[in-house]
């Protein structure tokens, strides 16, 4: 909300596209789309008449305006749907809706607040393609998301934890918090008890679920522990189906922030 004008700082000072929010958050408002986590669009009005309406409040002439509704209906894959409700569109569909319409006036900066949540897998990897696009065209895109799966697709990522800057910088940047320790990726048919074993182990600083599997981190001096892991795992009547070194995650990168913070 203060990045997009709408909120007085309550300390410090903020630049979007040059422009100081506190000074001139009116300028700001012209050079941002904003899109908000909950669907924020007209659900009584039409697709097509959404865009106009949204059209209209950004002083898009009728030129433009009609050039910008073919293009979002079009982006959105909302061909054939342009006289549907709002309110009656599928999740997918409204998320497009209301992202085509946060960059009617072709923002150079676009705010993205969790813009997936709560749709299917698909749509999620749909509208992902749309903001790559958007990055591609030389947008920049400022997303918040809960999903780390979905940050890899950023250039650079800022992790808050308990509302403070964690820490910021590219994926390969911030995966160097694991520089010198391995990670082990275990999968086994009993993933707690194997968590429990691992954890009593001398080689391990610390394991987390991950999807099915269990995340083993090795401490610095560990060397090539693996085999002894295993063999231990089986030894407590754990049986180990497969057991590979992996790159860390953002889910580790996140959690390994988060218990430093603490």
């Amino acid at each position: 909300r203060m990045l997009c004008g709408l909120l007085a700082p309550t300390s410090g000072t903020a630049l979007v596209d040059g422009v100081d929010v506190s000074r001139n958050p009116e300028a700001v408002k012209r050079r941002i789309g904003y899109m908000s986590q909950r669907f924020s669009l007209y659900e009584r009005l039409t697709v097509d008449q959404n865009i106009r309406f949204f059209g209209g409040i950004y002083g898009l002439d009728r030129a433009r305006l009609e050039r910008r509704r073919r293009f979002v209906i079009e982006m959105g894959g909302l061909e054939g749907r342009e006289h549907t409700r709002a309110g009656e569109l599928a999740g997918g569909w409204r998320q497009r809706l209301g992202l085509g319409c946060a960059i009617l006036h072709e923002p150079p900066i676009v705010f993205l607040d969790e813009p997936t949540g709560g749709v299917d897998p698909l749509s999620r990897r749909q509208f992902w393609e749309l903001i790559d696009h958007l990055s591609t065209s030389g947008v920049t895109v400022l997303v918040t998301t809960h999903y780390l799966d979905e940050a890899e697709h950023c250039h650079r990522l800022a992790v808050i934890h308990a509302g403070r800057l964690a820490a910021i910088g590219s994926t390969e940047e911030l995966k160097r918090v694991f520089a010198g320790r391995s990670i082990l990726e275990i999968h086994a048919a009993n993933p707690i008890e194997a968590m429990r074993l691992l954890d009593q182990m001398p080689a391990v600083e610390k394991t987390s679920v991950f999807g099915t599997a269990v995340h083993a981190v090795l401490k610095a001096d560990a060397g090539d522990a693996a085999g002894g892991l295993k063999d231990r795992l089986d030894a407590a009547g754990v049986r180990v189906t497969s057991m590979a070194s992996v790159q860390p995650s953002l889910e580790d990168v996140f959690l390994e922030l988060v218990e430093q913070a603490s």
